[in-house]
């Protein structure tokens, strides 16, 4: 009779590799929380937001000072040297020294107006920018996280899977010898096997470069993540009404918050172009000091000169070269481009807030579908493999419902976790989205 052997020296490699990988394994996993702290001291696209939110809070600081007083302060000295020849020659020198302060108020200036309240729309759109990030950043680390516990859950099916083929392959082969089963039921349970070792090595580099991708974002080597406590209850989805999540992305929003602070700001650039067309008001005052050391070029004795003013500086434009009617024709075009984009905006973020939610309800309803198929698949496993052992069934109906089985289980796990991605997902689309919201996912994760 033909033997086929078992391939002892992968399962051997892979038992190595395994072994090597728990070793290199941190003794303690990490919580979903405790992986998004990490990250949020890491990752480098949410330092730039921060970065750029101080920058821009700076800028608006510096629109505010537009309308506040100016102050400046000047100070001079010289020796000047001075001959005269008619009517009587004469040399001499004299030295002069000057101390002044110089003070400026606006009274009325509406441009600078404008500038001012368009800093204090840039520090709100700072803050938009850098909570839009902060809820990338969550959905991110969320996905990571999930993606690395799906590679490794279907790693776990497929060695499963391997386990259970290698004793149906076991059992082919020595039915074969006794003469109750054909030499086709060995070569079936063979290919299987060789299948599933391929299944095995891929599902290895997919974790692999899984964990990468979480390591790389959180910045250390070797994220444990917790899998799910047994058994797996999902949040229901609440609110269940559709309506109620696209009104709270229209009101709350980052990216539409963003769009219509960019139109106050271009509503606020069409004030300060046709505040060209005003006049402006501003109060300035002096006080300065002179000292003539030895005279001046009029008297020849020292002399100390004290002089102070205060007044209010009023001017009007009358022509400037027609700039200020272009400028008011670009700032009515830009208002309408603000306004355009802010509609386009709403538009795009409300079919996302309900694709987001059409999906995670898709994925709660094929979650709960594949929990009956895997009890259904078990029980059509427990069958084949009854009815094979009383010769009603052949080998290959029993592969295929171990098959059916695995893949069921590893779709279920799939889907779990892409709902529970799903949901943040849908948060972030309707702008709602905290780090707080990690706590109930969290809870759901083993101790």
């Amino acid at each position: 009779m033909t033997s086929f052997p078992l391939p002892s020296a992968p399962i051997r490699l892979a038992a190595v590799a395994v072994c090597a990988l728990m070793a290199a394994a941190p003794l303690r996993a990490q919580s979903l929380l405790d992986v998004y702290e990490a990250a949020r001291g890491y990752d480098a696209s949410y330092q730039a937001a921060l970065a750029q939110r101080d920058a821009t809070l700076a800028r608006a600081e510096q629109a505010r000072a537009a309308i506040l007083p100016t102050v400046g302060v000047g100070a001079s000295a010289s020796r000047t040297a001075m001959e005269v020849n008619v009517p009587v020659p004469t040399d001499r020198a004299y030295g002069t020294q000057t101390l002044g302060i110089n003070a400026s108020q606006p009274l009325y200036r509406p441009a600078n107006l404008a500038t001012a309240e368009q800093g204090k729309k840039q520090a709100e759109l700072a803050e938009a920018q850098l909570l839009q990030a902060e809820q990338d950043l969550i959905v991110r680390v969320s996905q990571a996280y999930f993606d690395v516990l799906s590679a490794r859950e279907a790693l776990n099916v497929v060695r499963a899977q391997k386990a259970a083929v290698s004793e149906q392959l076991a059992a082919a082969k020595r039915n074969f010898e006794v003469g109750t089963a054909t030499i086709t039921d060995t070569r079936e349970a063979q290919a299987r096997y060789d299948l599933v070792l391929a299944q095995e090595l891929a599902s290895e580099n997919d974790l692999r470069v899984k964990q990468l991708a979480l390591d790389q974002l959180v910045g250390k080597p070797n994220i444990d993540p917790k899998p799910l406590r047994q058994p797996v209850s999902l949040p229901a989805l609440t609110p269940a009404n559709i309506d109620a999540w696209v009104q709270q992305a229209l009101d709350a929003h980052p990216a539409l918050r963003q769009a219509r602070i960019g139109l106050d700001v271009a509503r606020l650039e069409l004030k300060k172009a046709e505040a060209g067309h005003l006049p402006t008001v501003d109060l300035t005052a002096s006080y300065g000091v002179t000292r003539n050391i030895n005279g001046s070029s009029m008297s020849m004795g020292s002399s100390r000169v004290t002089a102070g003013s205060i007044g209010v500086n009023f001017a009007v434009p009358v022509f400037a070269g027609y700039a200020i009617q272009n400028r008011v024709k670009e700032a009515l075009a830009l208002e309408t481009k603000a306004q355009s984009d802010l509609e386009a905006a709403q538009r795009t973020i409300a079919q996302a807030t309900r694709a987001a939610f059409l999906g995670v309800q898709s994925g709660m309803a094929q979650v709960r579908a594949l929990e009956a198929a895997e009890q259904s698949s078990k029980t059509a496993l427990e069958a084949n493999q009854l009815g094979y052992q009383v010769g009603v069934r052949i080998n290959i109906d029993v592969l295929n419902a171990q098959s059916q089985l695995y893949q069921t289980q590893r779709d279920l796990a799939q889907a779990r976790y892409s709902v529970l991605v799903g949901n943040l997902k849908l948060r972030q689309a309707s702008g709602v989205l905290k780090a707080e919201d990690l706590q109930p996912v969290n809870a759901l994760l083993a101790p």
